[in-house]
């Protein structure tokens, strides 16, 4: 017997990235340590597919103490080595110093804001941006709150944060909601 298909978001291409379609992106999220993870993972797929990031998450999960913004913040010369050593995860230096300096930069805005997601959400006055696109080709790669929130970024010391990551950082948190209108998902989130 045939199952009706379910319309969903034309990138949504193999398991993995519909699992992550359906569960987790564009899904508004407030705890902070997720938060980190979803800024590092953005920062370390410049260049690459969602899908190879997707496809490590794991290893990148063990490798940096579960995204623990406080631990990452402590890694040494010796600690870089043993990441760039490590076949599980993208073994790019500058992603590997940007990781270690955005946890330090992290803190700082926890410390100043009470909390990242405190922070982070200003962009959006707090509340999810819910487009309406019709076709995948109508979905921008960056905005203008976008790069406001990279210059803001850049300016507290993070790096790998340009306005094109944080659009993806921003979709992937459900700050905005670029399901299309067309996929299941557009209906089910707020």
């Amino acid at each position: 017997m045939n199952r009706p298909t379910i319309a969903r978001c034309s990138w949504a291409t193999n398991a993995l990235l519909t699992q992550y379609h359906d569960e987790e992106w564009g899904v508004p999220v407030h705890d902070d340590r997720r938060l980190f993870e979803f800024l590092i993972l953005e920062g370390a797929q410049a260049g690459l597919s969602w899908n190879t990031i997707l496809q490590k998450r794991e290893a990148f999960r063990m490798a940096f103490d579960h995204f623990n913004p406080a631990s990452i913040a402590r890694y040494d010369a010796r600690k870089v080595g043993a990441l760039l050593s490590n076949p599980g995860i993208i073994r790019n230096r500058l992603k590997i110093q940007a990781a270690i300096s955005n946890a330090r930069a992290f803190l700082l805005v926890q410390e100043e804001a009470g909390s990242f997601d405190e922070y982070i959400w200003q962009f959006v006055k707090g509340r999810p941006v819910r487009n309406r696109w019709t076709s995948p080709q109508d979905v921008p790669c960056q905005t203008p709150a976008s790069a406001a929130m990279s210059r803001d970024l850049k300016r507290r010391g993070f790096t790998f944060v340009g306005s094109t990551i944080c659009y993806a950082f921003m979709q992937a948190i459900g700050m905005v909601d670029d399901h299309t209108t067309n996929c299941f998902r557009y209906r089910q989130l707020p």
